[in-house]
């Protein structure tokens, strides 16, 4: 068992954490909370409604960050968290009051940063987090950390999970199930999934995983009907695994990605209804989106497959009986969920990097000029609105509480839903 270890952080920052919070606004709003990576589950799908042309009014605040990177916000309540870093090595978890832009607080941690692939950056994972803790994941050159605090910036461990062994540099962020938070750690070599102890940082299970390639899925969580939840991680060699997520015992893998070019699963796996849907792909290469549902024995069974104009790095968005694939290069597919026909193709936007959202009958996608494009959701193309934020963004937004938290690459933006 891996040992957690505490961190002693020489900078901690608190920035009036004893002022009055704005906790009426955060009660206002059920929809209070987006605790992971495109929010509950992953599925990128959030309640409320906001415009597709902001003007100022709609523009909440927007604050100058401590550092860079290209890891998307989560929030809890009336808190927003994020990652920032600088080039220099040092990492920056950090708290945002949701309603005013006020940094709470921010822990400063020396860590050397190695880039590795020109797009990394020094902070491009997105935190998970619960009613207590958030827990923020980065790396060294030498090896890959977990590190909890709670929600008033207080460390509360950090776990030490052996060596990093990615050329391209780190950026696998974690997910919570029940009293775990999961890592999915696909590298060179040593690849592992993680499950770590919320409350100490032990590592409650590791499976040990036949990849030797690095991916950056962050995983989502499936239950089977009948059977007890999974957690569904993505890659190029092993292609789809399902994995019982209390115990680390490996249900099912599927090969379904092509293996004589080397890929890199980026865009993370969904579940919606009794499906799974999984991309993966090469830069001027092969590009799979599959989708997958238990056949008559139980067994996972391949449903559908594109492999045309279809995404490496944004993840797929399924929302009324429809799925949409974003392209990295901003040609938006909008396919039927049941069997992937396509219903409507037709290039929204420019380079992108961070994946859409659906909010109020409405795909909200930002580019990496930091153009935000707006689409309806439906069997018909409708460009409802473009907005521009004016810096690179390789994120994605983050939707609670009736505001909309977007990342570009020095700032933080809040976006009102109010018109």
């Amino acid at each position: 068992m891996i040992a957690p270890t505490l961190i002693r952080y020489p900078r901690l920052v608190w920035l009036g954490l004893l002022a009055p919070l704005t906790l009426a606004w955060a009660a206002a709003d059920p929809a209070s909370n987006w605790p992971r990576f495109r929010g509950p589950n992953g599925s990128g799908v959030a309640e409320g409604d906001f415009p597709a042309q902001w003007n100022a009014a709609n523009h909440a605040w927007k604050i100058k960050l401590p550092g860079v990177g290209h890891g998307s916000p989560v929030v809890w309540g009336d808190r927003v968290f994020l990652l920032s870093g600088r080039e220099s090595g040092e990492r920056i978890p950090m708290a945002v009051d949701a309603a005013s832009g006020r940094v709470l607080w921010q822990a400063a941690q020396g860590v050397a940063y190695r880039k590795g692939h020109k797009f990394n950056s020094p902070a491009s994972t997105t935190p998970a987090v619960d009613a207590d803790r958030v827990y923020f994941s980065w790396s060294s050159p030498e090896n890959v950390y977990v590190a909890a605090f709670t929600h008033d910036g207080v460390p509360a461990w950090t776990a030490d999970l052996g060596p990093m062994h990615r050329a391209h540099g780190f950026a696998s962020s974690p997910i919570l199930f029940g009293d775990l938070v999961i890592l999915s750690n696909d590298q060179e070599k040593d690849s592992n999934l993680f499950a770590l102890d919320r409350r100490t940082g032990a590592v409650r299970w590791k499976l040990p995983r036949a990849e030797n390639h690095s991916n950056y899925a962050t995983p989502c969580l499936y239950t089977p009907a009948g059977g007890p939840p999974q957690i569904i991680v993505s890659s190029w060699q092993l292609g789809v695994t399902g994995v019982d997520a209390a115990t680390g015992k490996q249900r099912w893998q599927l090969g379904v990605f092509q293996q004589q070019k080397a890929e890199r699963a980026v865009g993370s796996p969904i579940a919606v209804d009794d499906l799974v849907i999984a991309n993966c792909a090469f830069v001027n290469g092969p590009k799979h989106v599959v989708a997958l549902r238990p056949g008559p024995d139980g067994s996972m069974q391949e449903v559908w497959r594109l492999e045309k104009t279809v995404p490496h790095i944004p993840t797929v968005l399924a929302v009324g009986g429809r799925a949409y694939l974003w392209s990295d290069q901003g040609i938006v597919s909008c396919v039927q969920l049941t069997d992937g026909q396509v219903l409507w193709q037709e290039r929204a936007g420019r380079d992108t990097f961070g994946s859409p959202v659906a909010v109020g009958g409405k795909l909200f996608c930002v580019d990496k000029s930091g153009t935000v494009t707006v689409l309806a959701l439906g069997d018909r193309f409708e460009l409802l609105g473009k907005n521009e934020l004016g810096e690179l963004c390789q994120s994605t937004p983050a939707v609670a509480g009736g505001r909309m938290f977007i990342r570009t690459w020095e700032h933080l933006h809040a976006v009102s839903a109010g018109r």
